[in-house]
């Protein structure tokens, strides 16, 4: 559904969103994102409370919020204050909006906080994202949702009783190169879709403190594939609109002695019904590689980079008579995925719709993932029919 817009703001639009066909309003069972991004009033803007305040934060999440046309930063929760106090003075913020990890509870307080983005280690999302819908809040939480399904299952349920929105940062879902390949692979040119390939690799620091956390299974879950391997996992189902009924999986060994809680490198394919494969791969030892490819019988396309955070791209390949082919590459204008996922959560409070990733498509990926494991660890396959997942 979308807003109805004056002829300015839908040459705004034309100029945002670029030369992209229309497409479906459904995609895997989730409303796909409106990148006009473009409400009709707004007495004032959405303003969001960082919670953690780690690289990401820093450097992809808080520059985002410049660019966004609903959403701004109103406050800071961290453990660190000198950190906060800095960050605070960089965007504008007020001492009196700075909250400790202890004291967060006080938010509730806050009139000008209307959300909180939680951006902590993924042992930690269940416990703010519960206090966050205590304190009154709606709740933007990074992927993974959580470690265990229960604590996907405590999340849902404490944002129902709420009465406010639980969004999942699958970022990616905001790239226009998601959307092309939507759109291509929903047509017929790349013929019957067959398989689906996808590589999610970088290589982990062991003397980056920042970056310990990944290492201890205890604050991550797990390893490569939790934090890396969750891109191909989501983005199969989200390109494929369907979900797997069966996973295989392997783990590849390692004498690496930083790898003594989690994995570095593990191999899954998933089966369909309709009769696609997707199998992935997902490294903590490799160089940084983001590479999704979707083969049909007539052609074959590329995500690559696929998910990066800045300048993914997007090409269709069509054999020519098996000794040639014919590469065509999309580009298009620039649009800032932070900033887009940043205003879709006000969008859908708007409009009171469905965000684009809730929090029982968070839970879904999350059952997937542990059943990934579980294959793997018994060297087994495991069935994952488990029928629709927004009925879970």
């Amino acid at each position: 559904m979308r807003i109805n817009l004056n002829q300015e703001n839908a040459s705004k639009n034309k100029q945002q969103s670029g030369t992209l066909p229309p497409l479906s309003n459904k995609v895997a069972g989730r409303v796909f994102p409106n990148f006009t991004r473009l409400l009709a009033c707004e007495p004032r803007k959405f303003g969001y409370a960082i919670v953690g305040l780690g690289n990401y934060a820093i450097n992809q999440i808080l520059p985002a919020f410049s660019e966004c046309q609903h959403a701004c930063v109103t406050a800071l929760v961290s453990g660190n204050k000198e950190k906060s106090n800095r960050i605070a003075e960089q965007y504008g913020i007020e001492k009196s909006h700075l909250y400790s990890y202890e004291d967060f509870d006080k938010i509730a307080d806050d009139p000008e906080i209307d959300a909180v983005y939680i951006i902590l280690p993924n042992s930690l999302h269940a416990e703010f994202t519960i206090r966050a819908f205590k304190a009154g809040k709606h709740v933007l939480c990074e992927k993974p949702m959580a470690v265990t399904v229960e604590e996907c299952q405590n999340m849902i349920k404490a944002g129902k009783e709420a009465g406010k929105k639980l969004m999942i940062g699958y970022r990616c879902h905001f790239d226009p190169v998601t959307q092309k390949a939507i759109s291509i692979a929903c047509g017929d040119q790349l013929g019957k879709l067959k398989i689906i390939e996808t590589t999610n690799a970088q290589m982990l620091n062991p003397t980056d403190s920042a970056g310990q956390w990944r290492l201890n299974k205890k604050l991550a879950g797990g390893g490569s594939l939790i934090d890396n391997g969750i891109y191909g996992i989501n983005g199969s189902r989200y390109l494929l609109n369907e979900d797997p009924i069966e996973v295989k999986a392997t783990f590849v060994p390692t004498d690496n002695p930083i790898f003594k809680e989690v994995e570095d490198r593990i191999l899954w394919a998933m089966f369909y019904r309709s009769g696609v494969v997707s199998h992935g791969i997902c490294s903590y030892s490799t160089n940084v590689t983001s590479h999704f490819s979707l083969i049909g019988d007539k052609a074959t396309l590329l995500l690559d980079p696929a998910t990066t955070y800045w300048a993914n791209k997007v090409s269709l390949r069509q054999s020519m008579h098996h000794i040639s082919s014919f590469k065509s590459t999309f580009k298009f204008d620039q649009l800032n995925q932070f900033s887009a996922q940043l205003d879709h959560l006000p969008i859908s409070i708007a409009r009171k719709s469905e965000t684009l990733a809730t929090g029982e498509e968070g839970m879904q990926d999350l059952r997937l993932i542990k059943a990934i494991y579980e294959a793997a660890y018994n060297n087994s396959s495991v069935s994952t029919d488990w029928g629709d997942w927004r009925q879970a």
